[in-house]
């Protein structure tokens, strides 16, 4: 399992990156030629960062190699979270089509994120959506699927439930951390990573419960409630990863200042953050430059914490694209061919850890065309193009023979693996091992004859 927790490298970029396209409106060429060279980088840096080295030995229990021997190599599961939302099986009493849905999440997905929005979640004080939630986790947990909670801490009215109105600002904040502590530890072990504090320095702090959404507050005052949140969910879960999430950071880089800002900030108190979530989603039409991808990665990645892509959404219906990058209408095609150039990037810079799509169908979506499937559950271009890239160009599956030191040596990508030696017996023998990043990877296997 992935060390979430693994403080990455800032990745240097050269000059040359940096002379990149200052007008509104790139030349063709020019746009092709940053791209390429973005995309070039990111390829070298999944080869040589989301592999490791391996070398197996089969060996008999009296220790002799069992040499000239077929072996089969094949990755079961990444260590790298690529997820998507799986909200409509814990709000939709009755979900469309069930098992269809779950098969086309399980055949792409090793990550789901469920829906903790306080106002949705416990819509009357003491009746939360607890044994709803729970069922999802079972199942995720049931089919090799990790799960993450969101959102903690939303001060927006969707995250705040009306009930609370009727309490002191004090009682509120009480109330507020007492639910931190609730959901961290009463999931622990099911759910160990979280959006503890979701969009922080574009919302109202927790002690202004009276005034509009969406406002700008001075950092050390938003440090305040958001470092009792997070020192409040560490206790409750020790282990848990916990992630402070927030939009516009790649769109605008007044307000990745101001995240950063908060994120030193928190970094001084001492405050038990994880992970820094990066939205990429707003503005909703926007075909994002790579320079500016790559940027906020990169400048977010100097503060020492491992990058979440938590909200990922290019759109299917037509609108026009935005952003100055490209030009167009957002169809299937331009959907797809975005969603590869982003997934790209993302799993090329070595700070980036998960990449999480907002909607796995259209038939219930926050941006409409946003979905990697149709309303009846039919995969889209952007889902086959994902499904080539994450399970087959990203995925390791090696034919080869031992040695004549019992051995093979391969590399691959992080994660779970089947080994199967094929005897002459005809009997293949299978082993379980995990692909670590930063360890001696060296199995050995003892092979019963």
């Amino acid at each position: 399992m992935m060390n979430l927790n693994a403080r990455p490298k800032l990745l240097l970029i050269t000059a040359s990156v940096l002379l990149l396209v200052t007008s509104a409106k790139a030349p063709a060429s020019d746009v092709r030629a940053v791209e390429a060279e973005l995309l070039e980088r990111a390829r070298r840096n999944i080869e040589r960062r989301r592999k490791g080295d391996v070398l197996v030995r089969f060996q008999t229990p009296q220790g002799e190699p069992i040499k000239n021997t077929q072996v089969d190599i094949e990755q079961a599961s990444h260590g790298f979270l690529f997820g998507c939302i799986i909200f409509d099986l814990v709000w939709t009493r009755e979900p469309y089509k069930p098992e269809l849905y779950k098969q086309r999440f399980k055949e792409l997905f090793n990550f789901a994120v469920l829906p903790f929005y306080w106002k949705r979640y416990e819509p009357r004080q003491g009746e939360t959506m607890r044994e709803k939630t729970l069922e999802v986790v079972r199942w995720c947990r049931a089919n090799g699927i990790t799960a993450k909670g969101h959102p903690l801490v939303w001060t927006n009215r969707s995250g705040v439930p009306s009930w609370l109105q009727g309490y002191s600002a004090e009682k509120t904040q009480e109330l507020l951390l007492g639910r931190v502590k609730r959901e961290v530890g009463g999931f622990a072990g099911q759910i160990d990573i979280w959006d503890v504090v979701n969009e922080a320095v574009n919302t109202r702090t927790w002690t202004h419960l009276g005034v509009a959404d969406y406002i700008k507050e001075p950092v050390d005052k938003i440090a305040d409630y958001v470092e009792k949140a997070f020192k409040a969910a560490r206790e409750a879960n020790p282990k848990a990863d916990l992630i402070l999430n927030e939009y516009n950071t790649i769109a605008r880089p007044e307000v990745r200042d101001r995240f950063f800002q908060l994120v030193q900030e928190l970094k001084r108190r001492g405050t038990p953050i994880s992970g820094l979530g990066i939205q990429a989603h707003e503005p909703r039409e926007h075909w994002y430059p790579p320079k500016e991808v790559w940027a906020t990665f990169d400048r977010l990645a100097s503060l020492g914490y491992p990058l979440h892509i938590t909200e990922f959404i290019p759109q299917s219906g037509g609108k026009n694209i935005t952003g100055g990058w490209r030009e167009g209408k957002w169809t299937q095609e331009t959907q797809a061919e975005f969603a590869e150039q982003f997934f790209r990037l993302s799993f090329g810079h070595p700070a980036v850890v998960s990449i999480n799509w907002w909607g796995l169908s259209d038939r219930r979506i926050w941006l409409p065309g946003g979905g990697l499937l149709t309303k009846e559950y039919e995969p889209k271009i952007v889902y086959n193009r994902l499904q080539k890239l994450v399970h087959k160009e990203w995925k390791t599956r090696i034919e080869t023979k031992t040695d004549e030191k019992g051995t093979v040596v391969f590399r691959g990508f992080y994660g779970k693996y089947v080994i199967t030696l094929k005897t002459e017996d005809g009997k293949p023998r299978s082993f379980d091992e995990v692909l670590r990043k930063g360890q001696q990877n060296r199995w050995v296997f003892t092979v019963e004859q």
